[in-house]
């Protein structure tokens, strides 16, 4: 289905070779049966994949949070909450010591690695600095890989530390159950807000 639509784009493009982005859709709207966000994101897939070309360039049309939520620059933040759940779930449902199922218990070892390593210090980072919506130039709000891996680590211990000490004066204390759940809130809520402002950076752009 997919590929149908790009391609009736493609086509709409080399026939009546639209100079904008909204002349794009409003041609499309004629031929594809998708509602005008369903379109747009079509597009906007198709010039980030370098597929399509517009003469005019002209800043894409405004997206709520929820369609923001489908694209693919949120993709990160879904693989970000479904590998938090999967380690909460194996924490909980995976014995440590049941050698019968020893290859789940190397999941539940792997999933624990970067839920605490990585997750944490990633969707920080992802709030502090979001990332640039097409960016032209490296900014202080838009780092490099390397740079963004390094600090997501640095964070990443920071906050595991930071949650510890604060678990320690708490009737719960420094126990599994509730250091991943703490760990696994505190990711959540990040990555949300990272999510969230990289929406607003979108939306600036097209203001």
């Amino acid at each position: 289905m997919d590929e149908e639509i790009a391609k009736t784009i493609i086509q709409i493009i080399e026939e009546n070779k639209p100079e904008t982005t909204q002349e794009l859709v409003n041609l499309a709207k004629a031929k594809v049966a998708l509602p005008e966000q369903q379109i747009l994101k079509h597009v906007l897939r198709l010039q980030e994949e370098r597929k399509i070309t517009l003469t005019k360039r002209q800043k894409p049309i405004p997206i709520g949070l929820t369609e923001y939520l489908t694209t693919e620059s949120a993709r990160w933040y879904w693989i970000t909450i479904v590998v938090a759940c999967a380690t909460v779930l194996a924490v909980f449902l995976i014995p440590e010591n049941d050698r019968s199922i020893e290859p789940l218990v190397y999941v539940r070892y792997v999933l624990g690695a970067v839920f605490v390593l990585w997750l944490p210090g990633y969707s920080f980072v992802r709030a502090l600095f979001p990332k640039e919506p097409r960016p032209e130039a490296k900014t202080t709000a838009n780092l490099d890989s390397v740079e963004r891996v390094a600090l997501s680590i640095c964070l990443g211990f920071a906050l595991v530390m930071l949650v510890g000490l604060l678990l320690n004066y708490t009737p719960w204390g420094i126990r599994l159950a509730p250091i991943v759940l703490s760990l696994f809130g505190v990711t959540v809520v990040l990555a949300t807000i990272a999510v969230t402002r990289e929406h607003q950076k979108t939306l600036k752009k097209t203001v």
